[in-house]
């Protein structure tokens, strides 16, 4: 990809404005022009573009369309919407469904010249962190993850195998060990690669809003249903639906589950119709599948379909060896994220983390050093930047420290700490800590509630 001179897509219907922007920008940007959805994608599938900008209407076409099409693709281009004053609630909903930003009509030249420039700022960081991680890849890993030692190794090759076929397969581990990358690296493997796709975190909702979720509703199918909608099956069609915390899934939404896998079609919340559907299967858990099998919390039938092929996620106290890998790896990510040069960690720093437990796994390692770059006001990361949490705690061996004898006071402790520090950290907003925890806000609400943490403040720890 060309980073020095962007590629725009500019896609509008009307020829007139399509040809001034054309003209006003082809100086500074290797321009393609699109007055339709249809060749705007397929503009979109053979050309690497940076930036689409796109009319939010286009005749009776919408750019919401493009903007779908858009997330199956590798690297997605940055998208900028154009849109009448009459229509910015539409441009605002565009960006909550992942638009770079908008603009409006008629437009202004200079302010359309500045948002360009920044969104082209933002394209190049971030193509730059692809090409960091793709470097990183080819010598320690697979995709977005990173390991050297001889059980990720192990894990890559199964992962290998596994994408070219069309098994569906069952991913476990404790959370936080990278079940959903293990899950894209297969769906980028796969010949699906150029499809959707879709994640459903099942322990988010709730077992109503779940059937709905996975197989779509129709007007009218239960109050509050005021539109048709298609469910996460239909909109991952040809490509991958990754189901994770799929032991949080009641066990009516399991028998229409094991029904779509069966039939390899679904039925709509409120309808007869039968929709084939063409989707390959992808589930995780945390939990102990069988183990709810035996107590009939857990559909055997169902278990068996998930349970094709198995792939287990090993514990970051498990892989000490790949830490090293992993610190330059988030290091790298976060210096550029926040504009530093660090040029590593203190040796005591080091030392603390490569004895620490980690009973977070890689997601707590990836939270301490976003947590160290940002408090680093030098050139390393000393003890003094990094969690509180990892620094009071007491490393165990890895010897005396395995799933099978670890003491579960000590894990909920380690929990509680982890939820705390990841809420003070983000200043006691609910929805960004989950995001860092890489779990749902309903989950980390949850978590708070057993821990006893609802009443904390954490505004300003």
């Amino acid at each position: 990809m060309d980073i020095d001179y962007p590629k725009l897509l500019i896609v509008e219907d009307e020829k007139r404005t399509r040809s001034g922007l054309v003209m006003a920008l082809a100086e500074d940007y290797e321009v393609y022009e699109a007055s339709d959805v249809l060749t705007a994608i397929n503009i979109l599938e053979n050309e690497p573009i940076d930036i689409v900008l796109a009319d939010i209407r286009l005749g009776k076409e919408s750019g919401f369309d493009i903007l779908t099409k858009m997330k199956a693709l590798s690297v997605p281009p940055l998208c900028i919407f154009m849109t009448a004053y009459g229509s910015v609630e539409n441009a605002v909903e565009a960006i909550k469904k992942g638009a770079y930003d908008y603009i409006t009509k008629p437009v202004d030249l200079e302010k359309l010249e500045i948002i360009l420039k920044r969104a082209y700022r933002s394209r190049k960081v971030e193509v730059e962190n692809l090409q960091l991680k793709r470097q990183l890849n080819l010598k320690y890993g697979l995709e977005k993850m990173i390991g050297s030692s001889l059980v990720m190794k192990e894990v890559f090759e199964k992962i290998k195998q596994v994408a070219l076929s069309k098994a569906t397969v069952l991913i476990e581990g404790e959370s936080g060990t990278g079940k959903e990358l293990a899950a894209h690296a297969i769906h980028q493997l796969s010949p699906r690669r150029n499809f959707p796709f879709v994640v459903v975190h099942c322990a988010a909702l709730s077992p109503q809003l779940l059937e709905s979720e996975l197989f779509g509703h129709e007007k009218g199918a239960f109050t509050g249903a005021i539109e048709r909608r298609i469910g996460r099956f239909e909109e991952a069609a040809r490509g991958t639906i990754f189901l994770d915390e799929i032991g949080e899934i009641d066990l009516p939404t399991q028998v229409k589950l094991l029904r779509a896998l069966g039939e390899k079609s679904i039925q709509r919340v409120g309808s007869n119709k039968i929709i084939p559907v063409d989707v390959r299967v992808i589930a995780a858990t945390n939990r102990n599948l069988e183990k709810m099998v035996e107590e009939g919390k857990f559909r055997e039938d169902l278990f068996f379909r998930l349970n094709v092929v198995r792939i287990t996620m090993p514990p970051l106290r498990e892989r000490k060896e790949d830490i090293p890998l992993l610190i330059q790896a988030f290091l790298e990510e976060f210096a550029a994220e926040n504009g530093k040069k660090i040029e590593g960690l203190s040796p005591e720093a080091q030392k603390i983390l490569l004895e620490y437990d980690w009973p977070g796994n890689v997601r707590e390692l990836r939270m301490a050093i976003e947590h160290g770059v940002v408090l680093c006001q030098g050139k390393k990361i000393y003890p003094k930047d990094l969690p509180e949490r990892v620094r009071a705690v007491k490393a165990a061996t890895t010897s005396s420290f395995s799933a099978e004898n670890a003491d579960c006071f000590n894990l909920k402790e380690a929990e509680k700490r982890i939820i705390l520090d990841a809420l003070k950290f983000c200043h006691g907003k609910k929805t960004h800590a989950a995001k860092k925890l890489g779990i749902s806000r309903k989950t980390l609400q949850r978590k708070m509630k057993q821990f006893q943490l609802l009443d904390i403040d954490c505004h300003n720890g």
